[in-house]
């Protein structure tokens, strides 16, 4: 194949006046020019060049069909956000959600909105969270489905009533338990309304005058019915155990509300346990050596007052050695020999080594307290990860300590309070110390006094603390009301088989959580949530719950709120069949529990109030990886034990906001970013400018949600320009519409331009692959799939080639209304597939529609509609083999105007000539399809190369590959003016 390029006269030259046509920025701007007559006729025309415009021809700009819209092409300043609000209204934003409702359609779609907590500012992550929702219910309800999703907030729980107690300062004290509820409850309520009015301002499309809150009576009132459905079943239960103890805030906690502080500094110390009685396999090894201890290791050496037994591995195996340095004889793992005599900075002569099972029936005594014998007991949880091989056991202060003293009957005495603060039962050396600071101080000279400490040191590792006030927590027996979860657990981990994990990886890190979750606390000891409906007896340690006192409360509940449980005496809050068996009014043996419910348990039934009918399972739930062990699971674990059934049939999980490199955003850094700074500007608004809401929009589409997502100055900037490069794309398209109405002007597909047909072909591939993203959630490939499309195939190609056609044919020529076909199709096609993710733009383009008469909200319309007919997978083949050819000739004038040049094209006979005269019939055409792609003067197709070829023709050699089913190729030559050799290969798919 060979192709050449002869220059023309230097009239030709003046067509780059064509330059100065209105087109979008940063689009090539090569309009093609075809023949004399017609190059003549531009030239004159088509100055925007002052010299043109003043000279004694007259205005030209009147006989160009120069395109008309008056959709701007860039909003400046508070342009951006005053026009989305003015979009907002006109398009009645805050009605779509009842309109679509109201629909008489067959699917429903149900997104359950998982609730955030009503404790502080709206923020990024809200941003984050409620963008995706709300482009996945915008793209269902196009789609045709009537969305189901009523916005929620927590209300309860411990954070808040910390920040009102911390707001009053000393005053705090002195409130009554109501007075702290008021107090909570209006702090919830503001930050609820603040809240509120950022999502209907990011757009968000829901009936915002009926939404959930967990402080609502009929809400409290069905919780209540779970908890007692659940307690029927034996699934709830109250039990003395080790639970996440908050000191800072004297209240149990569940898992999913301590964080980990990586950077904790705790004593660890090595301890010698004495041997008492060995047994008979370890007393023969031992043979009378004297003294014999067992070494232990901790980081918690306040819990070693608390001491019941020490634990080893049944299946490891143990060495008896001997300290060169003390001359004292230990036993310990004989895989830590090495390793812990190192950190004893001395060395170990192994005497003999046995299996753990040997020590079984052994014992030692306490380190310190002379009365208390320690027996050895096997344990499945000891590793050799850390330590000796042995585990000091407090049944009190450690989930696996209290399972092993279950199984042995050992005491479980706590000797720490709710603050932290070691009791009068911890002896007075002890009693009154915090356990985290000088109790641990005490405990380790206690075991100095007793010459039973080797070694201690600092150790920084992860340690659990409260996730709000920030400071440690213990674990620490208490009597607390739990879940349990053991005998939900196998039902739950086969429902998440059927449930659709987005991104896969999610399924399994929600096993595993589950998996380490021995037990669910659910009571918490403060007073602003829902109560646990028992009431406790005066004097025994019985507790008093039947579906009559159930009922009574759950009806007085809905009806007042669960402040009845303050307000109320309690003979009120019995009913009177009851009330009578239990002493009457005047003798009432019980008394209300002071205990309130798990905020996890309270969101975690969300459920069974929100989702509707019989079935009451959701679409999709859709949150933040921490989720994982908290509302996913929570409503997951209601769920099954209510009803054996999975609320949600998908869960899409994605990350957390971060900063420009990676850190998390905190007010000490300085690098949190405010969305409604975001939108409206902050105060210097040169480095802070308003950007509105779909630049926030957008930034979350086209984020990849489901790791971490970075927000930035530099990534807010992109994204604006984005969508700058997308309106001139549209405002090119909307231009280039005026004066075309599709019901009437528009031409068949068979009769249209092959370039034309080709935009449609690769319209409706678009429109496919667009289509299947958003039903996998992936929105940040909806925008890389049109933002490769206007910037690739539109604007770099097909607005560059068909402009002549456009500008310069008469208003309803065929030609020209061949490719506004085309145009109308696309812009139809790209407002749709961008709609849920930027609905203001949307909404804005679709008013300046010149052919829409009474615009209708885009979202009322419908989803993008395609036709099987722009099919045609055969025009791939002509097209991207002729656009080879453009970009090579393209390429070797760089910086010229192609219409100073004629092309020749030389290709042998065959398929690739077939296929290529498909776009010019005839040999030489300055107004082929062939030459509209190129871009020149005139091409010339020929099947052999020129008997002569001019002198100042300079040849470029190259192959081009194409495939088809055949699998065919041919070899060429192009020739042109260029000075310079140049070779070329392009592959079409």
């Amino acid at each position: 194949m060979r192709w050449g390029l002869r220059p023309r006269g230097p009239g030709a030259a003046a067509l780059a006046v064509a330059r100065n046509l209105w087109v979008p920025p940063r689009l090539p701007r090569r309009p093609g020019w075809r023949g004399a007559t017609r190059r003549l006729l531009v030239r004159s025309v088509t100055g925007a060049s002052n010299q043109l415009q003043n000279s004694s021809n007259g205005s030209y700009r009147d006989t160009v069909l120069l395109p008309q819209t008056s959709f701007p092409m860039k909003l400046l300043g508070r342009q951006q956000p005053d026009t989305e609000l003015e979009v907002q209204q006109k398009c009645e934003f805050l009605e779509l959600y009842s309109w679509q409702r109201e629909r008489k359609v067959k699917t429903e779609f149900c997104l359950h909105d998982g609730p955030p907590y009503a404790n502080g500012d709206p923020h990024v992550g809200h941003a984050l969270n409620k963008i995706l929702k709300d482009i996945a219910n915008r793209y269902h309800m196009m789609r045709g489905s009537k969305i189901h999703f009523v916005p929620g907030w927590d209300c309860h729980g411990l954070p808040i009533e910390i920040k009102v107690l911390s707001e009053l300062g000393g005053k705090a004290q002195n409130l009554s338990a109501m007075e702290i509820r008021e107090k909570a409850r209006s702090f919830a309520k503001a930050a609820i309304e603040k809240q509120k009015s950022a999502f209907i301002r990011w757009g968000i499309m829901a009936d915002w005058n009926n939404c959930y809150y967990t402080f609502d009576g009929r809400y409290e009132a069905r919780q209540l019915r779970i908890f007692y459905e659940m307690y029927d079943k034996g699934l709830i239960y109250r039990s003395y155990k080790p639970v996440f103890w908050s000191p800072s805030s004297r209240t149990a906690l569940a898992e999913a509300e301590l964080e980990y502080n990586p950077e904790h500094v705790s004593c660890s110390v090595y301890v010698k346990f004495p041997l008492l009685k060995p047994s008979p396999k370890l007393a023969s090894l031992i043979d009378g050596s004297s003294p014999v201890s067992f070494l232990v290791w901790t980081t918690q050496p306040w819990t070693i007052p608390a001491n019941q037994a020490v634990c080893y591995m049944p299946e490891s195996k143990y060495a008896f050695v001997k300290c060169s340095k003390s001359g004292d004889f230990y036993l310990l793992a004989a895989d830590k020999v090495t390793s812990v005599a190192s950190t004893l900075e001395t060395t170990f002569e192994v005497i003999s080594t046995f299996s753990g099972v040997d020590l079984e029936n052994g014992t030692c005594a306490h380190p310190f307290i002379s009365e208390r014998v320690s027996p050895l007991l096997p344990a499945s949880h000891v590793t050799m990860t850390k330590g000796t091989g042995l585990v000091h056991t407090a049944p009190a202060h450690g989930m696996e300590d209290y399972s092993v003293a279950s199984q042995h009957n050992l005491p479980m005495d706590c000797l720490v309070n709710e603050d932290g603060v070691f009791t009068d039962a911890a002896g007075p050396e002890l009693q009154n110390k915090a356990v985290l600071e000088e109790g641990t101080v005490a405990v380790i000279k206690m075991l100095q006094a007793a010459k039973n400490l080797l070694k201690e040191e600092k150790l920084v590792h992860s340690y659990p603390y409260d996730w709000r006030t920030k400071k440690p927590v213990v674990i620490r027996a208490s009597k607390q009301w739990f879940v349990n979860i053991t005998d939900i657990k196998t039902t739950a981990k086969e429902l998440l088989k059927k449930v659709k994990f987005i991104p896969g990886s999610a399924l399994n890190a929600m096993v595993e959580m589950m998996d380490r979750r021995p037990y669910w606390c659910i009571s918490r000891q403060r007073v602003w949530g829902v109560p646990i409906p028992v009431f406790h007896h005066k004097t025994k340690d019985e507790f008093l719950i039947n579906s009559q006192t159930i009922e009574h409360i759950i009806k007085l509940v809905e009806e007042h709120g669960s402040d009845i449980w303050w307000t109320l005496p309690p003979e009120q809050l019995l009913p009177r069949e009851v009330l009578s068996q239990v002493g009457g009014p005047d003798a009432l043996e019980y008394v209300p529990g002071q205990d309130i419910l798990d905020i996890w348990f309270d969101s975690g039934t969300s459920w069974s109030y929100v989702l509707p009918g019989t079935d009451q399972r959701a679409d999709l739930y859709l949150e933040g990886k921490d989720q994982l062990g908290g509302w996913f699971q929570s409503s997951l674990l209601t769920s099954v034990a209510a009803r054996s059934k999975s609320p949600f049939k998908t869960v899409v999980v994605h990350g957390f906001t971060l900063g420009e490199k990676g850190e998390k955003m905190s007010k000490s850094l300085g690098n949190v970013i405010d969305p409604d700074v975001v939108i409206n500007g902050g105060q210097d608004q040169s480095k802070e400018p308003p950007y509105g809401a779909d630049v926030l929009r957008w930034w979350v589409a086209e984020s990849n949600v489901f790791t971490e997502v970075i927000i930035s100055p530099s990534v807010l900037n992109a994204a604006r320009d984005d969508i700058s490069k997308l309106r001139n794309t549209l405002r090119f398209l909307l231009g280039n519409v005026a004066g075309f109405n599709p019901e009437t002007d528009s031409i068949p597909v068979n009769n249209m331009y092959v370039i034309d047909q080709y935009m449609l072909h690769l319209l409706q591939d678009l429109a496919n692959k667009i289509t299947d993203s958003y039903k996998q959630y992936d929105f940040g490939k909806v925008v890389r799939l049109l933002r490769a499309f206007y910037t690739r195939e539109l604007s770099n190609l097909y607005f560059s080639v068909i402009k002549d056609r456009l500008y310069c044919e008469n208003a309803d020529d065929p030609k020209r209304r061949s490719c506004q076909t085309a145009l109308a199709e696309i812009l139809d096609v790209m407002v749709r597939s961008f709609a849920p993710i930027l609905p203001h733009l949307a909404e804005e383009v679709f008013q300046y529609i010149p052919y829409l008469k009474e615009p209708k909200s885009v979202f009322r319309t419908g989803w993008i509609r395609t036709s099987s007919v722009w099919k045609k997978p055969g025009l791939e083949e002509a097209v991207e083999s002729a656009c080879a050819m453009r970009d090579s000739f393209l390429g070797s004038i760089p910086g010229r105007n192609a219409a100073e040049y004629e092309v020749i094209i030389v290709i042998e006979p065959g398929l690739l000539f077939e296929i290529i005269e498909m776009l010019q019939a005839e040999e030489t055409s300055s107004t082929s399809q062939l030459n509209e792609l190129m871009m020149a003067s005139q091409t010339t197709l020929l099947s052999q190369e020129p008997r002569a070829v001019a002198a100042d023709v300079t040849e470029l050699k190259g192959t081009f590959l194409i495939n088809l089913e055949v699998c065919s190729w041919r070899g060429g030559v192009v020739y042109h003016n260029c000075t310079q050799m140049k070779s070329w290969k392009a592959c079409s798919a």
